[in-house]
């Protein structure tokens, strides 16, 4: 998540500098064509050229739309498990028993137990949410924006110690036995509430907690399933590529023809409005580009880049909070923001 009130030239620069000089070669190449060749067969009228970059505009508009969206519902769900998490360990630890043939350093291991659990779920939520999918830029599939994009995510971990450390969490707060079974599992963080289910029956069946308590927490794990399924329809479905990619063409063929359409329009106040259209005509294309990929990378709030809900933030967050509920002071420091960046 970008934490600057306005976005800075590097963050620009890091985002579509490449577009801009493709634009600038693009641009620069038509006025010298059209200015030493008097090619005049080349160029458009402009009437044509505003009709496509006026339809171009409502369809990058659409799919912004749509973008945010899909970043705001992810950050919801999130929002959702920070509330829900303070919920179920706050319950976890008020629910309590009066029978007093369980032993009460027992029943405050077993509920720390499944508070530490429920740590390690988030973060293993989270890493699952970062594995790439086939259609987010970091993907390795695509081999050009992609290595690019590889690129950023390495200088975002770099600047984030705790950024890969999900496997360390894990260990921390799952006995070895949980721990062992990580890779048994292709949705371990499934098995991971499922365990906190078996859990909270055993402590009903011991009397530890009452019918309507093992309801209640059983109702906060269902939450945490709810919330996982949202998060994962986002990161596993697309926004329609059908939508998308049409944007994209739509956007290449405009910046194409623009260049043709307006060296003719310059050329009418003389050879020096020629040159003139390139400044202009570079700063039309870029803003479409801008517009392009602010929604291009928008649409994938978990692919690990600066435009992701910040999940290690909020994890983080999360675990300072059930920390201090369950009587910990070493706790560890809250997640800042990197070069105007929050992950």
């Amino acid at each position: 998540m970008i934490t600057t009130k306005y976005v800075n030239y590097k963050q620009v620069l890091n985002l579509s500098g490449f577009h801009l000089i493709l634009i600038s070669i693009w641009c620069t190449l038509i006025a010298v064509l059209f200015y030493f060749f008097n090619w005049q067969w080349m160029t458009i009228p402009w009437v044509p050229v505003a009709l496509i970059g006026t339809a171009e505009a409502f369809l990058v508009g659409f799919k912004n739309n749509q973008a945010y969206d899909r970043l705001w519902e992810a950050r919801k769900i999130w929002g959702g498990i920070v509330n829900s998490s303070r919920s179920f360990a706050s319950m976890v630890y008020a629910f309590d028993t009066k029978n007093e043939e369980i032993g009460v350093f027992d029943l405050e291991d077993r509920k720390k137990r499944i508070v530490y659990r429920h740590i390690a779920w988030l973060y293993t939520f989270r890493e699952q949410l970062l594995i790439p999918t086939e259609w987010e830029h970091i993907s390795t599939e695509n081999n050009k924006f992609g290595n690019i994009n590889l690129r950023r995510n390495r200088l975002i971990k770099a600047g984030f110690p705790d950024y890969g450390r999900a496997p360390i969490f894990l260990h921390k707060y799952l006995s070895e036995e949980e721990y062992e079974l990580k890779n048994d599992y292709k949705n371990f963080a499934t098995y991971l509430v499922a365990q906190q289910a078996k859990d909270i029956n055993e402590l009903k069946n011991m009397n530890a907690i009452t019918d309507f308590n093992q309801t209640q927490l059983q109702n906060a794990l269902n939450e945490f399933y709810n919330f996982q399924g949202q998060a994962e329809r986002i990161k596993k479905f697309p926004s329609p590529r059908q939508f998308a990619s049409t944007a994209f063409v739509f956007n290449i063929l405009f910046i194409m023809l623009l260049p043709l359409g307006l060296v003719n329009e310059f050329a009418k106040l003389g050879d020096w409005g020629i040159w003139t259209s390139i400044p202009f005509c570079i700063i039309i294309g870029w803003i479409y580009i801008i517009m392009e990929l602010v929604g291009d990378y928008s649409e994938n709030p978990f692919a690990g880049l600066m435009f992701d809900v910040p999940m290690l933030s909020i994890c983080r967050t999360i675990e300072i909070d059930l920390l201090q509920m369950s009587g910990e002071t070493d706790l560890p420091d809250p997640i800042s923001s990197k070069n105007g960046v929050l992950v």
